[in-house]
Formats: C-alpha cells, structure tokens, sequence
C-alpha cells in the first residue's frame, strides 16, 4: 500500500519471550522456502487460504494448524480487531538479505503488510524510500511497500518476524497516525484468552472485476505514468498513446459488463478484451514506468490489473486437488461459487513434445498447413507462464516441470479461455466459437509438463518427436551463444541468463561448460518425455524422429496422421510434397555432418546421454492407429 513516508512504528508491544517461546516450538518442518525461492529466505504460514500449505492470496483466509497451536501468536493478531490476509513468520539466515523490489501486484494496493519482530540483532536494516529502519524485538511497524524496499541481515543470527497483512479498519489507521507518540499499549499473554481466533478474510476475488474498480485502478496508474529518466524521447511521444489505451479499455469493459456482468457468457469476451490491452501495453511501454518507484509500467499494469480482473478464467486461488493438503475437501464457498466455462474448450488437441532446437518448429509449421488444424499461430509460451502460480520461482515450482497437481479447475479454465479467445486457422484467421478444428500447440517446455497437459485435456495427442543427439546439441550450444532464446534472467544460483528449457535440477549447471548444460537439457526433456508418456495408453501418443521428418516429409506425416486420427488432407499433402523449408526459427540453414564444428566438445558429453539415447532409438518407427 502506498502511504505518506516510508515507515510507521505502532504504539504497541508484545511480548518477546513468550513470542520466541511459540516460535521455537514450531516443527522445523513447518518452515518452507520463500515463495520466489529467494536465497536465505523462509517462511512458516500462519494464515492461509483454507489454512492450507500454498502462498496464495485470493481465496477464503483461515488459521494454519501451525497458528491453531499458537495460543499468543493468535492473541497478538486478534489485538489489532481487524481482520487478517496471508500471514506467516518470516525467517531471514544469517548475512542473508532480501532483495530490493516493490510490491506492485492487486494485492497490495489495499494492504499493508504489519511487521513485528521476533528475533533480531541492530545488524538487521530495512530500508525503504531512501530511509533505513532497525525493527526492535516486540515493536510492531508498517511501511510503503509501493517504494522500493530491502532487508539486510548483517549479523551471524537468523531474523524471524511475524508478517501479516491486512486493509486496517479505521481504529488500525487512527493507530497508526498516533505512530510513535501514542502511548504504548502493553500486549500480555493472558491464559484466559487462550481460545481467541483473529479474524480472516472470508471472501474472494470476483469473477469479473466490476467496471468501477477498474476505473479506480486505472485512474490510480496513470497519475504514476512517467518516461523513465534514460528514456528515449520517443517514449514520450508514447505516453499519450498509453493513457489513451488504458481509457478505451475502461471504456470497451464497461460496455461488456453492461451486457454479460459476472456471468460465464462474457468470460470470452472479457478475455479477449485483457488480451488486447496486455498487447497494446507491450507495444506502447517500452521506457515507461510509474514514478515513484520507478518500476517498468506494464509490469505494473500486469501485477495490478491484467492477472486480477477476470480471475474466472485466470490464475486465482481454485478448489485444491486431493493430495494438495487442503484443509477439506469441500471447496470454499466464494471459490466455488465461480463455477467452470460452460464451452469445455478444444477437443482432441495435439501437443509436439520434443527437445529445444530438435526440429519442433519445423514439424509445427508443417502441421499448421492443414485445414482441419487451428493454433495460437506461434509456440504458445504466455499461456502458461502468464499464470504468476506456475512459473519457475512461485510456491512449488522450481522449474518448468508441471504435474498434475498444478492443474486445478481455474488454472484449466484459463487455459482453455485463452485457447477459445487466441486461436486462428491455417491461413491466421480467428477460429470462430463452436468451430470443430483441433487444436496443435508446440512449447519445447511442455516436454516436461505432459502430466499437467493430460490432467488438463484428458483426450490429447502428443507427438513425441526427437534427434540425434550429436545433431541436437550443436544446434542447443549455438543457441545459447546466439542470445536469442533467452529464457530467464536472475536466477537465483545461475550467474547469467538460462536459454531455453528449464528442466529440474537445473542448480548443478552453474558454472558447467556449455556443452554439459546442452546435454543436460536434451536429456532432461527427452527422458521426463519418455517417462511420462510411457505412463499414457500407447493410443495417445505417437513417435517421429526428425531425421524421418527431414528425409521422407510425405511418408512420416501419412504416418503421424494415421496415429492422430486424421487425413492428409490437400494442404498438407502440398505441403509435403517437395523437400520441407527452413522453420522460421533457424539459425543457420541445415547441412550434413553440421554438429562436427563441435565435434570435441559434444563428443565428451555423449556418454551423460547414452542410456536416453538407446531409450530413444529402441522406440523404432511404430505409430499406433487412433
């Protein structure tokens, strides 16, 4: 929340002892990693959605049996009267820090985050908005988590806070404006107020974000709308253009929502408005950001707007799975109120799974030919990444392997939203509702979530397409040096920016050759692949190996149509017919003996792929009949 200083000590204190006395009682196993697998960082949940082990922030708040067992912790937060968010004891090692950053997401723009220290030592500083604070044990303090912030342990002993979350009621704020010079309210244990529960929040987000909030939002963003200082100057030419965007998209959603409301028969429609103004953004934000913090804007607009207005098809907090630890296997009621899209989304879809830089594109593009096939007209990397809870670095995501725990009923809804909004023809037309096309879709790292896929869309294909691996690492080596398959940067325990694929494990790479990462990943993918397919029926998937795909382009699509269930029709028959062009992704054009240039290095690495590579040539050519 955005406040008028950096920080704000609440005349209150509890009581240390007894806090570090509940504390220290806590199971070690209780403590988890930070949600962004920040170095150093752990946290122990208190208040969860259902009192269940997730990090989520939307959903029905309720008491983890870790604070059930807490008797002051509980009296501590019931204290203020006002009513609490996601909370946890927050634990900081020893010369440990947390990075600089700002809370920019929806969440925080009601909420302020309450810190009251546990343990600590004068060594423990945080800074924000250019001003630097040391919390003393039992104090309890607030600040600006709009402004850039950060926490440095510079002692030998771990730092442990309670972090809670909440709007504040009006008796909170007037607390808060007494700040320092309140006088001081002595919070004690009292055994006689041992069954006290603090109150929680007990609804959700709404399916569709009313018009009204969105406007406040909006109207809130572009009083921040500023060129970065090293900006071009054309980035201010661009600022018109943005607040511009922002007011035709408040305009366009209010006319919807006059229409549909919050009922499923606008989800699309919604959708496919977000989509539009997440496009624009990227197209016109380029240096700029929001003043105060100076964060770029469509981070901003992203964390704030475009992942919290249409939640009914979007990565909110769902019903869990059984076996996600839920409190109960009855669904929340405002979670389940939602409901699910009435249209179930494409049917019959084929995913090309295979290794980076084994021929995928090629073989996509190829399929794309045909009439009886629809795409997202390019790899389809957003639809699942744009969901914050499943990139790499969120609450029980390391990397880009998925399961299919991660696929619950919101998550599914979204990504068959998006399918339904983005999809377009062989000739890049939008596919229109009830159309019967299937849907072909090509992601490199969805070679390690086939199980999340199948949870998703139990009637899928997968076309397992592999290649030499000698091949395939070149092609995997030359990428890296290229730069233009960057991934991700910053990875905690990667120095550099990560290419491609991030399959698990991928920590031990730091520092590795080149040539030990690409054998790294190829048998990542196409091992996990292996192992996960083999756990289908043998009717669902299929195996082309790109060698075939290159040599005899006709005979192995008639072979792979006949497993997918489909005729060669004309389109793909001409586009078959001749010798296959260069995918648009190629870096150099094909030739015979290619990988040889790094022959010496390749050569040391294939024992570390051997096994995988016999898997792969025991599979031979046989494609089961649909």
């Amino acid at each position: 929340m955005r406040l008028a200083r950096p920080f704000y000590r609440l005349p209150v204190r509890f009581d240390v002892e007894r806090l570090r006395a509940e504390v220290a009682a806590m199971p070690a196993t209780a403590w988890v990693s930070h949600p962004n697998a920040i170095h150093g960082n752990s946290a122990l949940r208190l208040i969860s959605v259902g009192g269940g082990p997730n990090d989520d922030v939307d959903g029905v708040m309720q008491p983890t049996p870790a604070l059930l067992g807490a008797p002051y912790l509980r009296q501590v937060l019931a204290s203020f009267g006002v009513v609490w968010s996601r909370s946890r004891l927050m634990k900081l090692a020893p010369h440990a820090d947390v990075p600089e950053h700002a809370d920019i997401n929806y969440h925080w723009y009601y909420r302020v985050r309450v810190h009251i220290p546990v343990t600590t030592q004068p060594e423990v500083l945080f800074h924000c908005g250019g001003e630097v604070v040391h919390m003393q044990a039992g104090e309890a303090w607030i600040f600006d988590s709009w402004r850039q912030h950060h926490v440095t342990n510079g002692s030998d002993q771990e730092r442990v806070h309670l972090v809670a979350d909440t709007s504040g009621d009006a008796d909170f704020w007037q607390l808060v404006a007494q700040g320092a010079a309140g006088a001081v309210r002595q919070h004690r244990y009292d055994p006689a107020l041992d069954g006290v529960l603090p109150r929680t929040e007990r609804t959700a987000l709404a399916p569709v974000m009313s018009p009204g909030e969105i406007e406040l939002l909006v109207l809130d963003l572009r009083a921040e709308l500023a060129p970065a200082a090293a900006a071009p100057p054309e980035a201010r030419q661009r600022l018109a253009g943005y607040h511009a965007l922002l007011d035709a998209f408040c305009r366009d959603w209010r006319q919807a929502y006059s229409v549909y409301g919050e009922t499923a028969e606008g989800w699309e429609r919604y959708a496919a408005l977000r989509q539009q103004l997440r496009d624009g953004s990227l197209a016109l934000a380029e240096g700029l950001v929001t003043k105060t913090n100076q964060v770029a804007v469509h981070k901003v607009l992203e964390g704030r707007l475009l992942r919290a207005i249409l939640p009914a098809v979007a990565d909110a907090q769902a019903p869990r799975p059984a076996g996600r630890g839920a409190a109960t296997s009855t669904p929340p009621p405002a979670a389940a109120s939602r409901g699910r899209a009435a249209d179930p989304g494409p049917r019959r879809p084929v995913f090309i799974i295979a290794a980076p830089r084994s021929g995928s594109t090629l073989l996509f593009e190829t399929l794309c030919a045909s009439s009886q096939l629809c795409s997202l007209g390019g790899e389809g990397h957003w639809l699942i990444e744009d969901i914050e809870r499943l990139r790499p670095g969120a609450g029980g995501v390391d990397s880009n392997r998925l399961t299919a725990l991660q696929a619950d009923d919101h998550v599914a809804a979204h990504i068959r939203a998006m399918i339904r909004a983005r999809a377009v023809d062989t000739d890049g037309a939008p596919v229109p509702p009830g159309t019967t096309l299937r849907f072909v879709e090509k992601t490199p790292k969805n070679a390690l979530r086939i199980p999340f896929l199948q949870r998703i869309f139990p009637d899928a294909s997968f076309v397992f397409l592999w290649r030499d691996p000698r091949e395939n690492l070149a092609s995997i080596i030359e990428a890296w040096r290229s730069g233009r398959w960057k991934t991700y940067n910053g990875l905690d325990g990667f120095d550099g920016p990560w290419s491609l694929l991030l399959p698990p494990g991928w920590q031990a790479m730091n520092g590795r050759p080149l040539e030990e990462i690409a054998a790294f990943q190829w048998d990542a993918a196409n091992r996990i692949a292996l192992d996960d397919l083999q756990q289908l029926p043998r009717s669902q998937w299929t195996v082309l190996r790109y060698a075939d795909l290159v040599a005899t382009p006709r005979a192995a699509l008639e072979r792979l149509c006949a497993g997918l269930g489909m005729p060669l029709d004309a389109r793909l028959a001409a586009r078959v017919a001749a010798p296959l062009p260069n995918s648009k992704f190629t870096l150099t054009p094909p030739a015979k003996d290619k990988w040889r240039a790094h022959a010496a290095a390749i050569e040391r690495v294939l024992p570390s792929v051997a096994i995988t590579w016999r898997r792969l040539e025991a599979l031979g050519d046989s494609t089961p009949r649909a």
